[in-house]
């Protein structure tokens, strides 16, 4: 199963790049190491980290999102009131990162997307058998690389690879987007869910949210922009599908 985006959305990435001074050969980097960790592991198939377990992950996960009444996705700004209601038998939670702390034991989280900011919260997450949606950029080398040291030594995790490059892997995927939420939102319209289905709660563009990593304040607002231009590209596009589905 491969999950190719929306070509605007790899553009987006393109330009943030062009923002930040990030190279384009930084990204590439830590994608390699990150899918060759998993893919070469010599105990790759006891954690659950080969290419034929990440296949059956993403498989899961696809089926429970296209069946779910609706989709939640939970962001760094949500606050425990956000989750605190009556929601609908056949509700999926998606967590960004860090914010998964704020859904334990509140609600069951199908997945967590996430470039490894979210540091105990993770941890927890893997402890919980939640499956994790893993970015690989070319500021985060060295935490995947901590990160996944850390859960052999746990007995393994499971695992779906993401990307921000041009390349095209049959088993690591570039759904678009480039923060945690934004990229929440991008790998759920990757697999077809209708927009009518999801909910996004703890989405801030304003204010940096509890549950948000360790961060420079400055640079994560500027960083929630660059969020808010690819949640409009898609809402857009969900807005368009519905109107030719009239």
């Amino acid at each position: 199963m491969r999950l190719l985006p929306d070509a605007a959305l790899v553009a987006i990435q393109h330009d943030v790049r062009a923002h930040y001074g990030w190279s384009y050969s930084s990204d590439l980097n830590s994608a390699i190491g990150l899918r060759e960790r998993c893919n070469q592991h010599p105990s790759g198939a006891v954690l659950g980290w080969t290419v034929d377990h990440r296949r059956r992950t993403l498989e899961h996960l696809a089926q429970r999102l296209m069946k779910a009444e609706k989709v939640v996705l939970v962001g760094a700004a949500v606050e425990e009131d956000d989750l605190a209601k009556n929601w609908p038998a056949n509700t999926v939670f998606i967590a960004a990162d860090g914010a998964v702390g704020a859904c334990f034991d509140r609600v069951d989280v199908l997945c967590v997307v996430t470039d490894l900011d979210g540091g105990d919260h993770l941890d927890e997450a893997v402890a919980r058998g939640i499956p994790l949606i893993v970015h690989a950029h070319g500021d985060n080398e060295e935490r995947w690389r901590d990160c996944t040291e850390a859960w052999a030594e746990q007995g393994g995790a499971s695992l779906v690879l993401t990307h921000q490059t041009d390349e095209v892997y049959p088993d690591m995927h570039n759904v678009g987007g480039f923060t945690d939420g934004d990229r929440a939102a991008c790998f759920v319209a990757t697999l077809g869910v209708p927009f009518a289905r999801v909910q996004l709660v703890g989405y801030a563009l304003d204010h940096v949210g509890p549950w948000s990593g360790v961060t420079d304040p400055e640079r994560k607002l500027d960083k929630l922009k660059w969020m808010g231009r690819i949640l409009d590209h898609l809402h857009e596009g969900w807005q368009h599908q519905q109107k030719s589905s009239e």
